[in-house]
């Protein structure tokens, strides 16, 4: 791997010399193979300004992965870097807007917020003897607790200045790829300049041996796991200052994503070894082939398998390599021409990496071909059946439309999101869909693409602080109100009900659960007993719908903020729903509408989702041939009761 600095027992000359120098290096050797592969199969790829997206989506990543390093060096795992991430920006953001703090004493608190969050860790694990397993799970659940808590749910505007961390200098250079170079400076220094660097490779190597050889060990791993904190919160710092708002949902499953990065650059689950360098090119592998895929137009579904696998593939290298005889020494213990090895290994990649530039730019130079008819549709995710069917709609209307149409999947994940629209706008499509994940989060990417001409439409959710061509959307709050009338009506104006609230955060939760705050001041007599989130789940509105009867057992009505939850409730109700209990949901998915049709449901408040997607292609191919659009087309909502679903198209 690259992090290795290698022992070799047998010479070798030519060659032979270059494919074990490559087998040796296993993670650069994948890099480098990844980045001819996609300069060959994407003309995209190799630009500078796709290049130097690349490193701004792999920044946080290796920011984070940068105190995981330290982490698992010292045979720990840190599960809770993503949870601490967003807890550090959310404080910060709180601290210099809610609570009037200077921004420099509001960034402070931040890092101090990730530094205590570690050492909490720490103190679990060393004086508590929790495995660190167990300690740093917890710690996620309550990083991500108190991020939700501070936040009330909903992101948090980020001060200005501290803003400009997502900016560039020079307008090209971007400031959290100097970020990620800086971290990784101080990571190396650490690893292999200082005491506590040494000491994490002794604690990896064998524990007790190095308690009995005078270590403190308890006292280091307090300083590991504060400096893996440390980390945390920069990243989360970084992050929040590219989607200029801190987003109480950022950086979910980030902790994977960062362990991964480490154990593909070398390092091993078990300690002992491990290198920054390592770790920045396995953050870098990760970037590459999600930017790479995303040009290359790959079903979001397969993008997750065939990460899955290289990741799988990338540590079976490592292993088959160590099997052969390859032995890993820790850093500042190789041998005298160590570093001189690993300086000529970063020369070949950086030769070859020159020789593929030229030789991909020659064979893609002058083969351009008119991108009008290439549109991008990011999703928010493509968990849910009714974003599943605005993208039916839109694929059937790109085919009658002959447009080719990449549809990308964010996950609920703001951040992912913002990656996805920058790959959209460094592969000059001619327009953009965007569902966005936070309508605030989503403005730095989509003004990106203003800057870069494309035109760019929003579908079911609004884009703010950017220009939008045009909004393709049903009133969520007008929604709302319809669905409190609905429920009011079917009770007789009276009752006690409990509300269903979506995922903590995103737009369409907060403007459909205002809407139906605000429908139900026409009727005192209905009485909300019980709010609870279920994240537009369904599993978890069966779970939640089934707690809340225990509490609230005499209840009428139910309100969720989409159908899944709808369902979930409904499964929970058993024979009560329908009957004594009244359901409505809200997005009119095929699933919903059944339920209306059998009685169990109420009511749906459709939207028609085939028909946002239908429209929002239409609209961002005439953007994108210059033809007039209407700034707002709004798709008509409706409730769909049981009279009235048959005649329902969706």
């Amino acid at each position: 791997m690259a992090t290795d600095t290698l022992k070799s027992t047998t010479g070798a000359s030519g060659a032979s010399a270059v494919r074990r120098l490559l087998l040796d290096n296993g993670a650069l050797t994948a890099l480098i193979a990844l980045v001819i592969a996609m300069s060959a199969l994407s003309g995209d790829f190799l630009t500078t300004d796709n290049l130097l997206n690349i490193g701004v989506q792999a920044a946080v990543t290796a920011i984070l992965a940068f105190g995981v390093t330290f982490v698992i060096v010292s045979a720990g795992i840190d599960l809770s870097v993503g949870s601490v991430a967003a807890l550090s920006a959310t404080v910060l953001a709180w601290m210099a807007t809610s609570q009037g703090v200077p921004v420099w004493i509001a960034v402070i608190l931040a890092v101090a917020t990730g530094i205590a969050c570690g050492l909490v860790n720490g103190v679990l694990i060393s004086y508590g003897k929790l495995p660190p397993f167990i300690a740093t799970l917890a710690m996620l659940s309550v990083g991500r607790g108190l991020s939700l808590v501070i936040s009330q749910g909903s992101p948090i505007a980020f001060p200005e200045s501290v803003s400009h961390l997502g900016d560039t200098l020079g307008g090209w250079l971007p400031v959290p790829v100097l970020v990620m170079v800086v971290m990784g400076l101080i990571t190396a220094l650490i690893l292999g300049r200082t005491y506590i660097g040494r000491s994490m490779y002794a604690i990896g190597g064998n524990e007790e041996a190095a308690r009995l050889s005078g270590l403190r060990v308890k006292k280091q791993k307090l300083a590991i796991y504060a400096l893996s904190g440390l980390f945390a919160a920069a990243a989360g710092i970084v992050l929040a200052s590219r989607l200029s708002s801190a987003q109480p949902q950022a950086a979910q499953g980030y902790e994977l994503d960062a362990i991964a990065a480490v154990v593909i650059g070398g390092a091993s689950l078990a300690g002992g070894t491990g290198k920054a360098s390592g770790t920045l090119i396995g953050a870098l592998i990760l970037a590459v082939l999600r930017n790479g895929l995303n040009l290359l137009s790959v079903s979001a579904f397969w993008q997750q398998v065939v990460i899955g696998v290289v990741i799988a593939l990338a540590v079976l290298l490592d292993t088959l390599r160590r099997k052969a005889g390859a032995t890993p020494v820790a850093a500042g213990t190789g041998a005298p021409g160590g570093r001189g090895k690993q300086a000529a290994t970063y020369l070949i990649a950086a030769v070859v990496a020159a020789a593929v530039v030229g030789a991909m730019s020659f064979l893609h130079n002058g083969s351009s071909s008119s991108a009008t008819k290439k549109v991008g549709l990011s999703l928010s995710t493509l968990n849910n059946p009714f974003f599943v069917q605005i993208k039916s709609g839109a694929q059937q209307e790109a085919k009658k439309l002959g447009v080719d149409l990449t549809v990308t999947d964010a996950q609920n994940d703001a951040s992912q999101q913002a990656n996805q629209l920058q790959n959209f706008t460094s592969s000059g499509l001619g327009s953009i869909i965007v569902n966005p994940v936070d309508s605030d989060a989503a403005g730095p990417a989509v003004r990106s693409a203003n800057k870069a001409g494309i035109p760019v439409v929003g579908v079911d959710r609004g884009v703010n602080k950017a220009d939008t061509a045009a909004l393709v959307a049903s009133d969520n709050i007008a929604g709302g109100k319809l669905g409190a009338k609905a429920m009011a009506e079917k009770l007789g104006g009276k009752g006690k009900i409990v509300i269903l609230q979506g995922l903590a955060g995103t737009s369409a939760s907060r403007e459909r659960g205002a809407g139906f705050a605000e429908g139900l001041k026409a009727y005192p007599g209905i009485e909300v007993v019980a709010r609870q989130p279920a994240d537009f789940d369904r599993t978890k509105g069966l779970d939640v719908m089934t707690n809340l009867l225990q509490a609230h057992p005499d209840i009428q009505g139910v309100f969720a903020e989409n159908d899944e939850m709808a369902l979930g409730a409904v499964k929970a109700l058993g024979s009560k729903a329908g009957t004594s209990v009244s359901v409505i949901g809200f997005d009119g998915e095929p699933d919903g509408l059944k339920a209306v049709k059998d009685g169990t449901m109420y009511a749906s408040v459709a939207q028609q989702p085939k028909e946002l997607g239908r429209i929002a292609v239409e609209n961002a191919l005439n953007a994108a041939e210059g033809k007039k659009v209407e700034k707002t087309v709004m798709v008509p909502v409706k409730v769909v009761t049981k009279e009235n679903v048959a005649g329902f198209g969706g």
